[in-house]
């Protein structure tokens, strides 16, 4: 055996190694090769345009029986025949021989079918995606648009591009009203902001609201700030005092479309070949195109017929109605009896009844009566109900006080509240 031995010499320290004999030195035999199996096998398909669902069960190997109870799992949550192409699913094996345990398909970037093994069948259940919720708020000025101006902030460095898209847009949703982006804003131009997000693990925004935003152009100061009044189904946005920052219609369904036949009296049918009426607008818009309700209301008729095709009318407060015909498609959500917001999606561009391409034929009536979409005087948007003001003063104030945080230029004048008895506002 050996021993180490410390002597010191000089004032250097010398290790030595003492070394006793032994009669024998033991001998360590070799031990077999052991390996370890991967306890589960994850295998990634993807569903490709044309496939299936079940076809992408019928590739990965799956027994009959397998085959047909996962099927029928997966549609306690989901449609297999509208699973999009490009849809992830991912198979996991465990055992000896390798057994299928568990399969997940990812819906959207939201939600999760997954489906496991229960006894001789499946169970399947819906996972969604656990969210985060925070605030961002944001200060700058325009050099040359709002969309650079916004999407260059060092304030929402941590916010994907495509959030930042969507910021921009529902800042210049909100504003629409008060000014034309395109020719009224200028350099020097300021603005701050307060948006709340839901946020995903991976950073990405699910859904997003703006709090309260500050337009200073040349010298105005515009604010909006939102609250939702009691019973309301949604909530929007409104100027200090209380007042719409919106009119109550949007100036049209489509985002990006051109007018191919105006209103009239007097207009040739295309199929009838004839010369009638044309109590509406025409825009036309690519196939599939989101058609978005104008203005705030509930789904009083939708259905198909010979004429418009596929349509859907929306009831609106003050006695107007909308109607959005020839659509390929109703959104869900449009049933009748349901509410819809302004800007929501009801349905999408098709060539439904009779039509020779696809576009929208969009009606607005007044008290039963068709008008003229494009020349009438829209109604401005609904103030702030006197029983929610007091809510609404208190409300305004502590997202308004948000702005203050941010540096701007002095614009910023909140109105406080009184203080009454209880010390509440006035």
């Amino acid at each position: 055996m050996t021993r180490p031995v410390a002597t010191r010499e000089t004032g250097v320290l010398v290790v030595a190694l003492c070394v006793a004999a032994c009669d024998h030195a033991p001998e360590a035999g070799l031990l077999d090769a052991v390996h370890a199996r991967v306890p589960e096998r994850v295998e990634v398909l993807e569903i490709s345009a044309g496939a299936t669902f079940g076809q992408v069960l019928w590739a990965a190997g799956l027994e009959t029986t397998d085959h047909h109870n996962l099927v029928l799992a997966f549609a306690e949550q989901a449609n297999p025949r509208r699973l999009r192409s490009g849809t992830e699913v991912r198979t996991r094996w465990r055992g000896e021989p390798e057994r299928l345990t568990r399969v997940e398909v990812d819906l959207d970037r939201d939600r999760t079918v997954h489906l496991e093994r229960a006894g001789s069948g499946w169970r399947s259940s819906t996972v969604t995606v656990t969210t985060t919720t925070d605030t961002i708020l944001a200060a700058g000025e325009i050099r040359s648009s709002l969309w650079s101006a916004v999407v260059g902030l060092a304030d929402l460095e941590s916010v994907p591009p495509a959030d930042r898209d969507r910021v921009v847009a529902r800042l210049d949703r909100v504003f629409q009203w008060q000014i034309d982006f395109s020719r009224q804003l200028r350099v020097g131009d300021s603005f701050r902001f307060a948006f709340e997000r839901e946020k995903r693990p991976d950073g990405s925004m699910r859904t997003g609201r703006l709090l309260a935003a500050e337009l200073v152009n040349q010298g105005r100061s515009l604010h909006a700030v939102w609250f939702r009044p009691d019973g309301e189904d949604f909530g929007d946005w409104y100027d200090l005092e209380g007042q719409s920052v919106r009119r109550a219609f949007l100036k049209k369904p489509l985002r990006l479309a051109y007018i191919s036949s105006r209103f009239t009296n007097r207009r040739f049918h295309p199929i009838l070949r004839t010369w009638r009426a044309h109590r509406g607008v025409d825009y036309a818009a690519r196939s599939g195109s989101p058609v978005e309700a104008t203005g705030k209301g509930v789904v009083a008729r939708r259905e198909v017929g010979n004429s418009y095709g596929r349509f859907i009318d929306v009831r609106h407060a003050n006695g107007y109605m909308t109607r959005y015909a020839h659509l390929r498609a109703w959104a869900s959500g449009t049933a009748v009896g349901s509410s819809v917001a302004q800007g929501q999606v009801i349905g999408y561009v098709g060539m439904t009844g009779m039509a020779t391409g696809p576009h929208l034929h969009y009606e607005m009536h007044r008290g039963g009566r068709p008008i003229d979409p494009l020349t009438v005087d829209l109604p401005t948007g609904e103030a702030v109900p006197s029983a929610d003001r007091e809510r609404w003063q208190r409300e305004r104030d502590e997202r308004m006080n948000l702005l203050l945080r941010l540096a701007g230029p002095e614009t910023l004048r909140v109105q406080q509240p009184a203080a009454g008895p209880n010390g509440g506002g006035r």
